[in-house]
């Protein structure tokens, strides 16, 4: 007789059902998932060239029905897990599988050990390098001086003191905007520079990446602004100068009858300032000094960073004019005039000048070009005065007293299926603009003109991260044409959106207070709540924690050595790992080799496709970083921060053709690096000891550019 529905067969063996959840490691119970052991499985066999077709659903079956004898319908561990999947592939004897699946094991749990010895508990699955930055910069302490909050709880923090600024425009709302922002956060969809994940919701209220600050020509001004730095040093973040203002050296001094010692001299004193506050800080006070092209003393500006490891805490940067640039073509005279006087006091060839400036650039990496025309055919309120100056990177030219709020998109986070998620980055746009304009309400300010500065104008930089990972998810190598048009379509996806945002913010809440004086209102624009929108900074420490290449740059290297905790640790780009493991060419032996030049290059384990989008910096033509930048920029309100990365052989030429073609592609800066013209650079090729090459990098390397302080 047939058994009821529902009933069971007296005398019959019903089988086991399976767990049901899974205990994690943090000990929150997860749904069980019998598709990640598939792909676990998978990964492994191709790795070790053993895949065969439902390999993975077959073990993952034989692990199903393991764990259902043992937790019938239960509760099982991950590492009851893992140990049943070791047992089914040595049953179903797939040793070379089940090893490779061990050493993968092993691997995650010295991960797991090295956290555990930093004290830090990241449920965001962080790097190790970002977790070790974050204990020592970022993540909260007690009265004693320990690590009090997890990675997460630290996303969390920053969340709900930004969207503190919603209660002012809809009571009650401040919940629902904290727990939004905090799952993008947690969600790495984007971050906020680092003053706001190290200060947002503690007793240092500074939440902006930089400012610029004034200096005129007088003691009183320069020591102003060395005090003025000193607390914005003090409070984690960056300054930018000009000092096209100051006198030149020996010039007269009418209230003492001396002669001054010119902009050169006061910025080493800037300098030393900046070094002095770093040592009770907790990271460099990077600073960016700009001068004109026309000051007298530019020859001397321009060769300031060539002996050994002067002026630590800056960047250099000359302002050139396009009469300038027009000069240097037909090697025209080119004036030097004195700021106090406005008097030319001698003339120059502009080739000669130009000349000097390229050969310091190539011996130094300083100084890079700001191109101050275009800038300032861009600046939103040209009333307020000319813009001088620009953060510690370039990416952000400002007034004076001007503040740079800076996010960055993590476009890796948005590569699904192998195609970019496009609905999703509009809204994460949307979102970490909305972010960012209620970051400026909840600023605190270390300098009072800072604060109505930055009311008034609002001004905000959003911008991107990982765009060479996802040219790289999608196969589409990064000097192409293909990653321009893409590169491009991303930038004006990202302007349009926060537009959009903008805009929809100013009929809520009112436009910027300066709107009326804007380029917007003259040329009828409607109002927007921020007067500048996007900007795209080098990420540096962010684009480590979000584990995604920096900014727009390309890949520096594949793989490299990192000394972590006393031991020297092989890492490679995550997405090559992944990609490798799932494509079945991965091996210890591979990853060492690349360790060793840092790039791909020809090696014939590696599939062509893959190699072609893996391409690093070094072995770019520089006529495509400029064109990336280009396509960049064109969609971008304020400016790129972009380094174009040449190879140690390449000449002065090379420095003049990429200072000449980034003024032609309308760039409005750019900055050259050549591996090794820099002492103590964070990337390097050295002997291991046995005289075998890797490719090292320093504990504070972040990724891009190898040479510039290029953290914020």
């Amino acid at each position: 007789m047939a058994a009821s529905p529902g009933r069971a067969v007296p005398g019959a063996r019903q089988r086991a059902r399976p767990p049901t959840k899974v205990r994690a490691r943090d000990g929150t119970i997860r749904p069980f998932d019998a598709a990640r052991i598939e792909r676990a499985v998978e990964l492994a066999a191709r790795e070790v060239g053993a895949a065969e077709p439902a390999l993975g659903a077959k073990i993952a079956r034989a692990v199903v029905d393991d764990l259902a004898s043992a937790f019938p319908g239960g509760l099982a561990s991950v590492e009851d897990v893992q140990d049943a999947i070791e047992r089914e592939l040595m049953a179903a004897d797939l040793a070379d599988v089940a090893r490779a699946y061990v050493v993968f094991r092993r691997r995650r749990a010295e991960v797991r050990e090295s956290k555990r010895l930093l004290g830090v508990r990241d449920e965001l699955k962080l790097g190790i390098a970002a977790v070790t930055v974050l204990k020592e910069r970022y993540l909260r302490r007690d009265a004693h001086g320990r690590v009090s909050e997890s990675t997460g709880e630290m996303m969390d923090r920053v969340a709900g003191h930004v969207a503190q600024a919603e209660e002012a425009y809809e009571p009650g709302s401040s919940t629902r905007w904290a727990d939004a922002f905090a799952r993008a956060l947690r969600g790495l969809e984007f971050l906020p520079n680092s003053p706001t994940l190290m200060n947002a919701g503690t007793g240092l209220g500074l939440l902006s990446a930089c400012v610029v600050l004034p200096v005129e020509d007088s003691l009183a001004s320069l020591f102003s602004a060395l005090r003025d730095a000193a607390l914005v040093h003090q409070s984690g973040g960056g300054t930018g100068f000009s000092f096209s203002h100051v006198r030149p050296a020996g010039d007269r001094v009418a209230s003492t009858g001396g002669r001054a010692s010119g902009p050169v001299s006061f910025l080493k004193v800037f300098d030393v300032a900046a070094e002095v506050v770093r040592a009770g800080g907790r990271r460099r006070g990077a600073s960016m000094a700009v001068l004109d092209v026309s000051h007298p003393d530019i020859v001397e500006f321009a060769r300031a960073k060539l002996e050994g490891d002067a002026l630590p805490s800056f960047n250099l940067s000359v302002a050139v004019h396009d009469r300038f640039m027009r000069a240097v073509a037909g090697n025209e005279v080119h004036r030097l005039v004195n700021p106090r006087t406005g008097r030319t006091v001698a003339t120059v060839r502009a080739g000669e000048l130009f000349q000097t400036l390229c050969e310091a650039a190539w011996a130094s990496g300083d100084p890079g070009l700001v191109f101050i025309d275009r800038i300032n055919r861009s600046n939103p309120l040209p009333s307020l005065g000319r813009i001088e100056a620009t953060n510690p990177c370039g990416e952000v030219p400002l007034l004076p007293y001007e503040s740079c709020n800076l996010a960055s998109i993590n476009l890796a986070r948005l590569v699904v299926d192998g195609r970019v998620d496009w609905e999703r980055l509009r809204a994460v746009a949307g979102l970490a603009l909305r972010f960012l304009d209620d970051e400026i309400d909840v600023n605190g300010y270390p300098v009072p003109e800072l604060g109505p500065a930055a009311l008034a104008s609002r001004k905000v930089g959003l911008g991107m991260m990982g765009l060479a990972e996802l040219l790289a998810a999608l196969e589409v190598p990064y000097d192409s044409e293909e990653a321009l048009r893409l590169a491009g379509r991303v930038a004006r996806t990202i302007a349009a959106s926060a537009r959009d945002a903008s805009a929809a913010l100013a009929s809520q809440r009112g436009p910027f207070p300066l709107f009326a004086e804007s380029r917007f209102a003259r040329r009828g624009f409607p109002p927007l709540r921020n007067a500048q929108l996007t900007a795209v900074p080098p990420t540096g420490t962010v684009s480590l924690i979000a584990g995604t290449t920096a900014g727009i740059e390309p890949l520096f290297a594949v793989a490299y050595v990192r000394n972590v905790l006393g031991r020297h640790l092989v890492e490679v780009n995550p997405l090559f790992e992944r990609v490798a493991r799932r494509r079945g060419f991965y091996s210890e032996s591979l990853v060492a080799d690349i360790a060793r030049t840092g790039r791909v290059g020809d090696d014939p384990r590696v599939p062509p496709r893959t190699r072609a989008a893996f391409v690093t910096a070094l072995e770019i033509p520089p006529a495509w970083h400029l064109r990336m930048q280009a396509a960049v920029q064109r969609y971008t309100d304020a400016a790129v921060s972009k380094t174009v990365n040449l190879s140690a052989d390449a000449s002065v030429e090379d420095v003049r053709s990429i200072f000449l073609g980034a003024w032609r592609a309308r760039l409005k800066g750019i900055t050259v690096y050549r591996y090794g013209s820099k002492e103590g650079q964070v990337l390097t090729l050295v002997g291991d000891g046995d005289g075998a090459p890797v490719v090292r990098a320093a504990a504070e390397y972040a990724g891009g550019c190898a040479g510039r302080a290029c953290e914020f």
